[in-house]
């Protein structure tokens, strides 16, 4: 079973950018599709971002609209999200998930991986 394990959170004004990593131990990342998940207090879980094992697909969340970047370098076992253009709405706790097959999910039920988290605070 793969370890993840989030970085990058922080607080950071509207406007502003954050890149979060989700770097994997335990096993090799690159046969996993891997997703970005988030949690605002209140909120169910939702999609943020995925990418395939082969980094041939992408897909984002509704709400991204051209501003975050998913991306994997396969070398360091590790998926990043670059964050731009934040807003006091993408305030919430940021997580990554590992899918053995090899694709992503938009659902949060098909991961059996998952991260810790790290938060992501936008003010405004």
């Amino acid at each position: 079973q793969v370890q993840l394990v989030e970085a990058g959170g922080g607080m950071v004004q509207a406007g502003g950018s954050l890149s979060l990593s989700c770097t994997a131990s335990g096993q090799i990342l690159s046969t996993y599709g891997v997703a970005w998940f988030r949690q605002a207090s209140g909120k169910w879980r939702e999609f943020v971002a995925g990418v395939t094992r082969d980094a041939a697909g992408r897909d984002y969340g509704d709400f991204v609209k051209g501003r975050f970047t998913i991306s994997r370098d396969d070398a360091k076992n590790t998926v990043y999200l670059q964050m731009n253009s934040l807003e006091p709405e993408d305030t919430a706790v940021y997580y990554c998930a590992a899918a053995e097959s090899g694709t992503y999910y938009r659902s949060s039920r098909p991961y059996k991986n998952w991260g810790q988290g790290t938060q992501v605070t936008v003010s405004s």
